[in-house]
């Protein structure tokens, strides 16, 4: 297959596939270089962890970020990127990829945020130094959004149907069993971190309230800033009559107006009945509404 044609198929992807060729890469470059230069992995990406100490992470904020696109090992990757692909799809049946983007990186900050607080102001960290790496927070911060907006949206496990929100408590409380004894702390912090979050943008979002709403503004002007001229839509600015203007925008209020209560109606159906009982009439409806938003 050309290159060319790669690139292609990239650019048509879903933002799920999209994040998980990011993280694909980034893990196979980083072994790359490591064997080629003969350079420990840990050196490799100093500068991209997220350290605990304020006066290292000071100096690179990025890292905020940057920390949930590197993995330890390859079972660290797969496992990550699987609930990834799975629990993405989920979202995008229901939401546009911007918003799948920002609970994804905005879940990301949130568990480094925990990471750092608990490891500098709770004594039991005093002794446990260390750094973070891995999309466990993002991931996690996906999972617990759909499971609290969502909560009865049923999935196939092997041979039995589970609720979203119970594989949600199950994930949050191993990671609370563990946290006392694990030696990865700092990770269980984070995946608690991303946890806090989903829960808390589900609750507001259900609410009406879109807290993420200023993350996709600063998404949209850092895309901007990369596109070229020609590219910029191009505004045409003409005078409408008054008249024919208030009843355009009646007309438009009404049709929102009807449109979100059939959105409510779905969302409803899928509270009560699981996602799997919508048709396919629903499903493409809601697709077509996720991608609006």
């Amino acid at each position: 297959m050309s290159t060319s044609s790669l690139t292609y198929k990239f650019k048509t992807a879903d933002v799920t596939i999209k994040l998980i060729v990011i993280n694909t890469i980034i893990f196979l470059v980083t072994r790359i270089i490591s064997a080629f230069f003969q350079l420990p992995i840990a050196q490799l990406m100093s500068w991209f962890v997220l350290p605990d100490a304020f006066n290292e992470f000071i100096l690179q904020p990025w890292a905020f970020i940057t920390y949930s696109f590197l993995h330890f090992d390859f079972f660290h990757i797969l496992f990550n990127m699987l609930l990834l692909y799975y629990f993405g799809r989920i979202i995008l049946n229901l939401f546009s990829e911007k918003r799948l983007l920002t609970i994804y990186l905005l879940g990301a900050i949130s568990g480094g945020l925990l990471f750092v607080l608990s490891y500098n102001l709770f004594p039991v960290f005093d002794f446990q130094r260390g750094y973070l790496l891995g999309a466990s927070g993002a991931v996690t911060a996906l999972l617990v959004f759909m499971a609290t907006y969502s909560p009865n949206t049923e999935i196939r496990v092997f041979f039995f149907n589970v609720k979203l929100w119970h594989i949600a408590v199950f994930f949050i409380v191993m990671d609370l069993i563990r946290l006392p004894t694990s030696g990865n702390a700092g990770g269980l912090l984070a995946h608690l971190g991303g946890a806090i979050f989903g829960y808390v943008y589900a609750v507001q979002l259900a609410k009406g309230n879109n807290i993420g709403a200023w993350f996709e503004t600063l998404m949209d002007g850092v895309a901007n800033i990369f596109k070229s001229r020609k590219d910029r839509p191009f505004k045409k600015v003409h005078r409408t009559r008054p008249a024919k203007k208030s009843t355009t925008a009646y007309q438009k209020k009404e049709d929102k107006t009807s449109h979100q209560k059939k959105v409510d109606a779905i969302l409803d159906k899928i509270s009560k009945s699981g996602y799997d009982s919508l048709t396919k009439a629903e499903k493409d409806f809601l697709f077509k509404a996720g991608n609006q938003d």
